[in-house]
């Protein structure tokens, strides 16, 4: 399902490090710690996009990348803002191109699904843009299942495949469960989600008065604040602690073990914050330990909704 490798031809790594807080909570100094410190832990895939931290966040990325580009693996997102037509993508292309420093982009996606352009029509622009060498493969992020087979219909017509999913997966937000990850599996699409910690309520940090984007981001408080989400929380704080290691760990874990994952993205503010999720790694989730996180949150019904099929 993922033959995705760097310039240099490594296979890309189990997991990837999501650049987002680069340039925001995260300067330059400590973006370059991060950095360091995923390519110490043996990942070569790091994922951004046109719109993080105003640029700053690619500008950063290709900073720290520069002087090993054929050993890892960069994936951008278009300006979803600029649109998807063959303006938006091929001046979305250039720009993340300048800000990185890099004449080429490994993967590239699709931020959004744009119901403003036809997709034959970004499909032709994206395929413009890998045979001038500027994009490796493409990607879609936020696509619904029936959204991703459209765009792959698109993108076969001229010649290309999705080469990677890129949705939202962790022990409180399922729903990926229901019809993206089985049609990952039969179509032979990578899947990389994000916010395997949910925006941080899975590390137990609010729980013990941190802050965080859920205390700070509107999106992100109303994305998690059903009460049930936060219980799930405190009992995965409460089998982390039986267990002798770190909620965040067990939550990268979980994700990493569903057999339709590529790659988790993990991320974090400081190295300090990032190393229980770089633990994940090598964390021995054996079958027993998955059913017990997994029992910790309801799964969602079958896309037929029939339960007794559940």
């Amino acid at each position: 399902m993922n033959n995705l490798h760097t310039p240099g031809g490594a296979p890309i790594s189990r997991f990837c490090f999501g650049a987002m807080q680069f340039g925001g909570k995260a300067d330059e100094a400590t973006s370059q710690a991060l950095y360091d410190a995923c390519r110490a832990a043996g990942l070569n895939f790091f994922d951004t996009a046109y719109v993080y931290a105003e640029g700053r966040s690619e500008t950063y990325l290709g900073r720290a990348a520069k002087d090993e580009r054929d050993d890892v693996f960069i994936a951008s997102k278009a300006n979803f803002a600029a649109g998807s037509g063959t303006a938006g993508i091929r001046a979305s292309v250039e720009e993340s191109r300048r800000r990185l420093g890099m004449d080429f982009i490994d993967l590239y996606y699709l931020h959004r699904f744009d119901d403003n352009v036809p997709l034959e029509e970004t499909f032709t622009a994206l395929a413009g843009e890998v045979e001038a060498g500027r994009i490796g493969a493409v990607g879609v992020s936020n696509f619904a299942a029936w959204q991703v087979m459209k765009a792959e219909r698109a993108a076969n017509a001229v010649g290309l495949h999705i080469a990677m999913i890129q949705p939202m997966y962790n022990l409180v937000k399922r729903q990926v469960e229901v019809e993206i990850l089985p049609m990952a599996l039969s179509e032979g699409f990578a899947v990389v989600p994000y916010s395997p910690l949910g925006g941080g309520l899975l590390s137990g940090k609010y729980a013990a008065g941190q802050s965080g984007r859920l205390k700070e981001d509107k999106a992100y408080a109303g994305r998690y604040a059903p009460e049930w989400m936060h219980r799930a929380a405190a009992d995965l704080s409460a089998l982390a602690a039986e267990l002798g290691t770190h909620p965040a760990t067990l939550a990268v874990a979980w994700v990493a073990r569903h057999p339709g994952v590529t790659a988790p993205i993990i991320s974090a503010r400081s190295v300090e914050q990032l190393a229980p999720s770089l633990a994940a790694l090598d964390y021995p989730l054996d079958d027993a330990l998955y059913a017990r996180l997994s029992a910790l949150t309801p799964a969602p019904p079958p896309a037929t909704d029939r339960l007794e099929e559940a």
